[in-house]
């Protein structure tokens, strides 16, 4: 538990992303978090003393809704998202992630399972650290996802998770926010 206080007192600090967590409970969607990147970035920028929000390139919203697979009924949801956050200086990211077998071989040459849940599909980011997700409940507690702990987050580790994600993005990942973090430990890829 002292770790996710510790991930939650951390998170705290990227008034964006708070305030994202905030709006968020009012879209109602199925099962949803705020995950990977804007998480991993925000840890990293605090760790090292920087600006919490610093170089986060979007906020990924993931939620998972099976009832309507269709382009259409998460197109609803980006544009909803979008107009409900085009006061803040970022993008939001939106995806349902029960539709990710659709379109994940096309864009990465490798077939995906569907995924049952949010939490699958966080469990299945490219890297360890990143297999993070937060939201926050309607009575204003913090709710966390983090099936492989917090270790290498904390610990600015960036270890990679093979199990769907191609060698590619990984490394592609870890290039680019080392170029942010220099001092991030990145492993090779298996």
């Amino acid at each position: 538990m002292a770790d996710f206080d510790r991930l939650r007192d951390v998170l705290a600090h990227n008034e964006i992303l708070v305030e994202l967590l905030r709006r968020a409970r009012e879209f109602d969607l199925p099962h949803w978090y705020f995950a990977a990147g804007c998480v991993v970035q925000t840890v990293w920028n605090v760790l090292d003393e920087r600006d919490a929000a610093r170089g986060i390139k979007d906020y990924d919203l993931v939620y998972h809704d099976a009832a309507d697979l269709g382009w259409d009924a998460e197109d609803r949801v980006i544009r909803t998202v979008a107009a409900a956050c085009d006061d803040l200086p970022v993008e939001v990211e939106v995806r349902n992630e029960a539709r990710v077998h659709l379109w994940y071989e096309a864009k990465f040459g490798l077939p995906c399972p569907p995924y049952a849940t949010t939490e699958a599909a966080i469990d299945a980011f490219p890297s360890v650290c990143s297999c993070v997700g937060v939201r926050l409940r309607r009575d204003g507690t913090w709710h966390f996802h983090a099936p492989r702990g917090l270790g290498d987050l904390f610990g600015m580790v960036v270890r990679p998770n093979p199990g769907l994600a191609p060698r590619e993005v990984y490394e592609a990942k870890a290039a680019r926010w080392l170029t942010q973090w220099p001092r991030l430990w990145v492993l090779p890829w298996p």
